[in-house]
């Protein structure tokens, strides 16, 4: 299937590393043209070479928390591009609390997997509006917190403000979607949740029911599509990526 994205333009923020690299190198083997957004240089620069001359990628070194980061972004992607079609906010994390959690570890948790995510998408609204033309996803995370983990309040925050979004953005033909990935290889993963072969097997085993743990381009396939113009009457959704995992079925 032609996905249609060829000379689209995509900010992926998070894109140095795991989920937002897979992302960002497939939405350019699409025949994007990408900026990237991350605070590890070195990393974007590397995957900047590694893409195909087509992408024209923008290394774009931002913590994307800090003051006036949307704005520094948005200015640098549309006075390269003149457009930006699609954004993936993919920057976030995990913050999970072996009791209550201090209160900064809330507020720093919010900030980065809410505000942040959300000033980026405000700041670039305008111009996908005035193009009629846009595509919002948002990498979340559980909605079934089995421990009090900091990043799930600002999770189900994005659902909510995302769902509102998309109804007052879809007769300007831009679509808002969130998608949580269960257990997916990262560097998040890898190094924190599931450092281990014997644990990542051992807990595929236990709760995903396709009996394994997801490779960043599984997530990347789907949040490829939903970039794309094909995926014009799917908005307003939280779609999982995760083998299965969650135990709900709505």
């Amino acid at each position: 299937m032609d996905l249609q994205l060829t000379g689209r333009v995509a900010l992926v923020t998070g894109a140095s590393a795991g989920l937002g690299r897979a992302i960002a190198t497939l939405l350019a083997e699409e025949g994007c043209r990408l900026a990237l957004l991350a605070r590890r240089r070195p990393l974007l620069e590397e995957l900047a070479a590694a893409l195909p001359a087509s992408a024209e990628p923008l290394v774009i070194v931002e913590d994307f928390t800090s003051p006036g980061a949307a704005e520094r972004t948005r200015d640098a992607v549309l006075g390269r591009f003149g457009r930006c079609d699609i954004l993936v906010n993919n920057a976030g994390g995990s913050r999970p609390q072996a009791d209550l959690g201090p209160d900064e570890v809330w507020m720093e948790s919010m900030e980065i997997n809410f505000h942040a995510g959300r000033r980026m998408t405000h700041a670039l609204v305008p111009a996908m509006r005035a193009q009629k033309f846009g595509r919002i996803v948002n990498l979340t995370g559980s909605d079934e917190p089995h421990i009090i983990n900091a990043a799930n309040a600002p999770n189900g925050a994005v659902h909510i403000w995302a769902k509102a979004l998309s109804r007052q953005l879809g007769r300007d033909g831009i679509t808002v979607n969130s998608v949580p990935p269960g257990r997916i290889r990262s560097e998040q993963i890898d190094s924190r949740i599931l450092p281990t072969e014997e644990a990542r097997r051992d807990w595929a085993e236990r709760e995903v029911p396709v009996g394994f743990i997801g490779e960043p381009l599984d997530l990347a396939v789907l949040v490829a599509f939903l970039c794309s113009p094909r995926a014009r009457y799917i908005t307003g959704q939280v779609i999982h990526c995760d083998g299965g995992t969650t135990r709900f079925a709505h």
